[in-house]
């Protein structure tokens, strides 16, 4: 089977697999999810689409960073801690240089 989509659980194992499987690009979304039961507001997650298949995976808040690839926390005027997407971009690129990085908000 090649399509539908495969949730990533670690942020090792979805390197390695762009690096296995190198697409041409990885597009991130920054969501805001209100009904969240840890009151964890802000997450990370990351496409990678191959042979008709999506793998995603999320990072979620821990303290002030994001558990797995540990990009930081920022709070805004309200106490509410979010992340920059700028410095999500320019991290994910640092991360894969050979990769184009995509927002799916601002692509």
């Amino acid at each position: 089977m090649t399509d539908g989509h495969v949730r990533i659980r670690s942020w090792s194992e979805f390197k390695r697999l762009v690096n296995e499987k190198k697409p041409a690009s990885i597009v991130f979304i920054l969501e805001q999810n209100g009904f969240s039961p840890n009151k964890e507001l802000t997450t990370l997650k990351l496409i990678m689409l191959h042979d008709r298949r999506y793998f995603m995976f999320y990072d979620f808040p821990k303290g002030d960073t994001l558990r797995e690839t540990e990009i930081p926390l920022h709070k805004n005027k309200n106490g509410i801690a979010n992340l920059d997407e700028d410095e999500v971009k320019a991290y994910l690129k640092k991360q894969f240089p050979a990769l184009e990085i995509f927002s799916f908000w601002t692509a």
